[in-house]
């Protein structure tokens, strides 16, 4: 579903990416592990086409992201960590312009704002302007329109954050579900307990430089994410 062969993305003197390679295959849930400034939001910026980088590929769908960005465009859905809004809008115009966007049609739009506007509880509040919304509310206003035309892949930078609990639990059941359905989703966290527990894979990165990834169990073996991110840490100071 992604495939990442070589990337390497720089600011002037600056390597943010370094030569990373990784695949995701359908039906993978992967979280993107590493500290503040180690190239994760750099990374997804450039699967998505929104960030030009300087050497590698990007595949999604086997479709590649510089040579047909709009085809890609299609199949995917991004969350930035925090996302822009045309906050004069209400909800409801908010998702209706996203649809419009991806083309999805007046019944399909409908029936999929129904169905997210009670998993996230926002039915009563679709008609008010965005800019009245809470922090969390607008992070879940965000997270539907992201699924309002079904895409393949999910990138998704720091997904829980001003999340509730239950908005929490429901990301997690709808991003099993689109893999479950032969999707894939790709997301940054600093949450390594719900990565532990919601995904297949994971990939860990430390300045631009992918330090491992693998199979969730085959990385962490016998010990938790947390143990293992922080002594790779530790051993990549010494």
């Amino acid at each position: 579903m992604l495939k990442i062969k070589n990337l390497t993305k720089k600011y002037n003197d600056k390597t943010a990416v370094d030569d990373l390679t990784l695949t995701i295959a359908p039906g993978e849930i992967c979280a993107f592990i590493g500290h503040n400034g180690a190239g994760k939001t750099t990374t997804l910026k450039c699967c998505v086409g929104i960030m030009p980088f300087d050497k590698g590929e990007i595949l999604i769908d086997g479709i590649s992201v510089k040579d047909d960005p709009i085809e890609v465009k299609k199949r995917i859905a991004y969350l930035p960590d925090n996302p822009d809004m045309y906050e004069f809008l209400t909800g409801l115009q908010y998702l209706n312009f996203i649809s419009d966007v991806f083309g999805v049609n007046a019944s399909e739009r409908k029936a999929r704002m129904e169905k997210y506007a009670d998993i996230f509880g926002m039915r009563d509040v679709l008609g008010q302007q965005i800019n009245s919304y809470s922090h969390g509310m607008k992070q879940k206003l965000a997270v539907v329109s992201a699924l309002i035309h079904e895409p393949k892949l999910l990138i998704l930078d720091e997904p829980f954050v001003g999340m509730d609990p239950i908005a929490t639990r429901a990301l997690k059941n709808i991003m099993r579900e689109l893999c479950d359905a032969g999707g894939a989703v790709f997301f940054s966290t600093h949450v390594l307990e719900v990565a532990e527990k919601l995904c297949d894979k994971v990939a860990i990165i430390k300045k631009g430089k992918l330090l491992v990834t693998g199979n969730m169990n085959d990385v962490l073996g016998d010990e938790s994410l947390e143990d293992v991110f922080l002594e790779l840490e530790e051993e990549k100071k010494q």
